[in-house]
């Protein structure tokens, strides 16, 4: 939690690795059959609402590998499609310890999946930039450093509630991404 902040503030995003390129964002959980897939299609629906969708490349992963290759958990995916998204294509992988170079940031959706997260960054002896932009989403998209909770095996209003915080989470995360894109558009 970010005590010096107030809840409704969102922790700052790191600039972009490459000012003249797209800006990178992975959502992270546990299986990357529920919360992060949620995540990436809320964030690039938003992203495209918001006209930045050519700017950020958004994708998801798990920090574990139980599901690889299959697709979105089935309620997740019926949540999602309740609000007018689309699910569909996801398939479930594993986040890779090389990605942590490429990703401007890194949003773990709970205190365990950035724990994760940041021991195989250590593991990797990524620099302290790249620890840097391994982040709790709570935190960045100012819900007072929450975690979003797993709702796999929960029932519909379990993953209703975990959609309504990541929709409202990532409107503040596109705001943010849209002032870091400009600023870095004026270093150029």
């Amino acid at each position: 939690m970010l005590s010096d902040m107030p809840p409704d503030s969102a922790a700052p995003l790191p600039p972009p690795r490459d000012p003249s390129g797209s800006y990178r964002v992975s959502c992270v959980c546990l299986g990357n059959i529920c919360r992060s897939p949620m995540a990436e299609v809320v964030l690039r629906a938003q992203l495209a609402a918001a006209g930045l969708h050519d700017r950020v490349i958004v994708d998801s992963a798990g920090t574990g590998d139980w599901h690889l290759g299959e697709p979105m958990n089935p309620p997740a995916r019926r949540q999602l499609e309740r609000r007018g998204y689309d699910g569909s294509a996801h398939q479930a992988r594993q986040f890779d310890a090389s990605w942590l170079a490429e990703r401007d940031l890194i949003l773990a959706m709970d205190s365990s999946n950035l724990a994760n997260l940041r021991a195989l960054a250590q593991q990797a002896g990524s620099t302290p930039d790249t620890m840097r932009r391994i982040r709790l989403f709570g935190e960045v998209a100012g819900l007072d450093g929450a975690d979003v909770p797993d709702p796999w095996g929960g029932s519909p209003a379990e993953f209703a509630r975990v959609l309504s915080m990541l929709e409202t989470g990532m409107a503040r995360v596109v705001s943010q991404l849209r002032d870091v894109i400009r600023a870095a558009a004026t270093e150029r």
